[in-house]
């Protein structure tokens, strides 16, 4: 993958960004409202570093939720647009793409800058309004879904491609973007699921990888708390207290309907309880899972947005890009049944705003040793970092170089990414040295290597397209 890697690297060129340009400075001096923190400026380098390097850039940004990768995402495309380019986001659903619509434009309305939104609904005649002005340049940044991957989205001159939740879309359908100037942009891609420093080394060695891993001040840690299923009428009368005071809550299932082959708490009959626990018209309950009609899906997400909803039902459809700061109750049924990122990702949903937020973990008594050391694990640690190792130590860290996402695809026969991170960072230094000297691998001493990689080369290199 290294290889790979530096030879790209060193074929490639970039689209040139030698100015920060007024856009940026602008922004930065006049408009922003509150410093950035130390891992924000640090990763702003990184990437303008990449983007006047003359070679294409394509870097992993990771960092925690609410760790502010969204300012650092606007900060980049004034970059692009401060050198004539323009510049696009691309994220997995149409609820996502529509909050960061919304926050550019509230951070960027002073500065009269033209951003676009387009995403499978948007009606035809406002698609054939952006589609004109984005090819003729008057659009400076496109927002979207997978709607901007579609042949018919042509960008007068794209400088930098930024795909957010990178790991939700498919590896063809990243790569298209890549087709959407004669110049490939650059490309950043964005995880809010932190990476163990390990993993990442091996998993993203195409990848040069920034890493946000300072939170901004004044976010109180989400304080979480695990109890057995027959403490749940205590559980929600805590859930009304909140809402008494005008907060809001989510309640998360596992399953939309009941399985034959696990016995955890499902959606449909758990709607039916809350219904009871939290009757009309004192209480008003959201239900959203990934089978309801986009358009039913949206409607319902808005009514809990806007406060007409206290309660959110869900299944983990609104694990990523749900942004309600009056929401300050994650409930989680059946929490053995998830993964330990799963439950950090939807236990980031909460905390949004200045009032303490809870992550209340429900589980069975009978559950497993395993799913007792996650839940402890939750309760002890708010560090998504810190999570990331621990799921890595328990589950394995899948395909690197495929398209398999989960489980435990990696031929390591000796070394052990959960241990052997000093011999493996030792590993890719040494790697590293030898390519810069023999790319190509063509002298005597390197002809074992040359051999033995040849006979591991993938089908395809899904590196290419981050």
């Amino acid at each position: 993958m290294m290889q790979r890697s530096l030879m790209r690297h060193n074929a490639s060129t970039g689209l040139p960004h030698s100015v920060v340009g007024k856009e940026f400075n602008s922004f930065y001096k006049n408009h922003l409202a509150f410093d950035l923190t130390g891992a924000q400026k640090r990763v702003v380098k990184e990437i303008w570093a990449d983007m006047k390097s003359g070679k294409q850039m394509n870097r992993l940004l990771q960092g925690d939720v609410g760790s502010g990768k969204t300012l650092v995402a606007v900060l980049c495309m004034l970059l692009a647009i401060g050198n004539g380019y323009q510049a696009c986001l691309m994220a997995p659903t149409e609820i996502l793409a529509q909050q960061h619509f919304e926050t550019v434009m509230d951070l960027l309305r002073p500065m009269n800058i033209e951003v676009g939104l387009l995403t499978g609904s948007t009606k035809a005649k406002d698609r054939k309004k952006t589609l004109s002005s984005l090819a003729c340049g008057e659009i400076k940044i496109l927002i979207g879904t997978h709607a901007l991957i579609e042949d018919n989205v042509r960008f007068r001159n794209l400088g930098l491609a930024i795909i957010d939740e990178q790991h939700r879309f498919g590896v063809a359908q990243r790569a298209k973007l890549w087709s959407k100037n004669t110049t490939p942009p650059h490309v950043l891609v964005m995880t809010a699921t932190p990476i163990p420093r390990t993993l990442a080394m091996t998993l993203y060695g195409d990848l040069e990888v920034s890493t946000i891993d300072e939170l901004p001040p004044g976010r109180q840690p989400i304080i979480t708390r695990f109890y057995y299923n027959d403490h749940r009428a205590g559980i929600y009368n805590e859930v009304k207290k909140q809402i008494a005071q005008g907060r809001q809550a989510y309640i998360v299932y596992p399953l939309i309907k009941e399985s034959e082959a696990f016995d955890y708490e499902n959606l449909e009959k758990g709607f039916q309880k809350l219904k009871e626990v939290f009757p009309e018209p004192q209480y008003h309950i959201s239900k959203v899972h990934g089978q309801l009609p986009t358009a039913e899906k949206e409607e319902e997400m808005r009514k809990f947005a806007s406060g007409e909803t206290q309660l959110l039902v869900a299944t983990t459809v609104i694990e990523v890009g749900v942004n309600v700061p009056n929401a300050t109750i994650m409930l989680i049924e059946s929490a053995e049944r998830f993964g330990l990122s799963q439950l950090h990702q939807l236990r980031g949903r909460v905390g949004r705003g200045k009032n303490q937020s809870y992550c209340i973990l429900i589980g069975d008594r009978e559950m497993n040793t395993n799913s007792l050391k996650r839940m402890k694990i939750m309760t002890d640690t708010n560090d998504g970092f810190k999570i990331s190792e621990a799921d890595l130590n328990m589950r394995g860290p899948g395909d690197m170089e495929g398209t398999q996402q989960s489980g435990l695809g990696i031929e390591l026969k000796i070394a052990d990414l959960s241990k052997d991170g000093s011999i493996l960072e030792m590993t890719r230094s040494m790697a590293r040295s030898i390519l810069e000297k023999d790319i190509n691998l063509d002298l005597p001493q390197n002809a074992i290597l040359k051999t033995e990689l040849s006979k591991r080369a993938p089908d395809y290199d899904w590196g290419e397209i981050s």
